[in-house]
């Protein structure tokens, strides 16, 4: 018998054993009993969430979900260590050697009659004003519409450093890795993976020309991001785990952690995830981590990251009713401006609320989302906007869930640039 046919009687057996009729077993996890005894029966498939909240009513340890979900790849596997493909917009070595001063005339800095910029100057500082200002930029603005200027500032720093005497090359080729990792996260949050990956690697090479070498392990973190919206749970854990040796700066150590504990969730892992999330928590608690150089690796938006991540993880460990305590709390302490990070964990805490029977409640917290997604679209958001209008496809006869319906549709509706 497969995997997918094995579930129904190892769904009942398990419910049985428990003492539970089918009555008060759809009550508990808010699921339509004939649903559930067609599954049972085999006669219909068990979705990955479903499987997610039965495993963690039944306490099955992840068997459940294991039946429903591809097998988790080997850890050396492709997903971990093939490279990118190039992008078209990476700066480059040979274009951090010549990359001149023109570009700054083409984006019209003026510079005041100067022969060619120099990094001794004010420039730099006000460079790093401007990354600074994208960055809140990135909080109210669709990252298309950011990308070519992150673009354009990252060859323009990067020239800068190519230019500047030895003392101040470092500070810019610095300066440069971070307009790079941050271009990367826009990159992934318009929807191209490759080139985020690209970007990232190449804020680890300015990095590294830089003398900080840490930013290379931090590209695994971002890498694993990837892997975890793919649904590659073997891949995530393992990138994760490269990011964590004892050499590292406690923030890319915390931040990795965090990404490991979600890639255990992922498959039910529920022991090694919430180890995860407390290594992350003391890491990132930690003066280390809060003291370390600027500008800030990762969110500067969540105050308590690895609790964020705990009601996340909670959601995908199948304990709804957990997570939405936990996210409820976490998104009040959000500032009212990062619209972006609001709309990221805003979805989930919606998904939280509808997984737990709340129905009402999580239509409420989307509708207000869905008017403020056309301003700060975003691939990974929309991923969690699909996974909503599942879960509230269940609850078609409410009349919240009805009225959600056309802003649901219209945002998941494909684009055309």
């Amino acid at each position: 018998m497969s995997r997918t046919l094995y579930f129904g009687p190892e769904l009942r057996r398990l419910r049985v054993e428990a003492g539970l009729t089918l009555t008060e077993f759809s009550v508990a996890l808010n699921y339509d009993k004939g649903h559930l005894s067609k599954v049972e029966r085999g006669e219909r498939s068990a979705s990955p969430e479903l499987a997610r909240r039965c495993d963690a009513f039944l306490g099955a340890h992840g068997e459940l979900q294991r039946l429903v979900t591809r097998p988790e790849t080997d850890a050396d596997s492709s997903t971990v260590e093939s490279p990118a493909r190039p992008s078209r917009w990476l700066v480059g070595r040979r274009a951090v050697l010549s990359a001149g001063t023109g570009v700054l005339i083409d984006i019209g800095l003026k510079l005041g009659g100067q022969a060619a910029p120099s990094t001794d100057g004010p420039l730099l500082p006000s460079f790093r004003m401007q990354f600074d200002q994208l960055r809140k930029l990135g909080q109210s603005t669709a990252p298309k519409v950011l990308l070519p200027l992150l673009e354009a500032q990252t060859r323009t720093v990067a020239g800068l450093a190519a230019d500047a005497r030895s003392v101040s090359r470092a500070p810019a080729l610095l300066l440069a890795s971070r307009f790079a990792e941050f271009t990367g996260w826009m990159a992934q949050e318009a929807g191209d993976s490759d080139a985020a990956l690209g970007w990232t690697g190449e804020a680890a090479e300015l990095a590294r020309a830089g003398g900080d070498p840490y930013l290379r392990s931090y590209a695994l973190v971002r890498r694993a991001l990837i892997t975890m919206y793919g649904g590659d749970a073997a891949g995530t854990v393992a990138l994760a785990r490269r990011a964590q040796g004892s050499e590292l700066p406690a923030r890319i150590r915390g931040l990795a952690a965090q990404r490991e504990a979600q890639g255990h969730a992922l498959v039910g892992n529920e022991v090694d995830c919430l180890r995860s999330l407390d290594r992350a928590r003391e890491l990132l608690a930690g003066d280390d981590a809060r003291s370390g150089a600027e500008p800030v690796i990762g969110t500067s938006h969540v105050s308590d990251p690895a609790t964020m991540s705990t009601g996340w993880c909670l959601h995908d460990l199948g304990r709804p009713k957990a997570a939405a305590e936990v996210l409820d709390r976490e998104y009040r302490r959000l500032p009212p401006d990062a619209l972006r990070t609001r709309t990221r964990y805003g979805f989930r805490l919606s998904l939280a609320h509808a997984a737990s029977g709340e129905v009402e409640h999580a239509c409420t917290i989307a509708a207000e989302l869905l008017g403020v997604m056309p301003a700060v679209p975003s691939a990974t958001v929309s991923s969690d906007v699909r996974r909503l209008a599942q879960e509230l496809s269940r609850f078609r006869s409410s009349h919240a869930v009805r009225d959600l319906q056309p802003a649901l549709a219209r945002a998941l509706a494909p684009t055309h640039d």
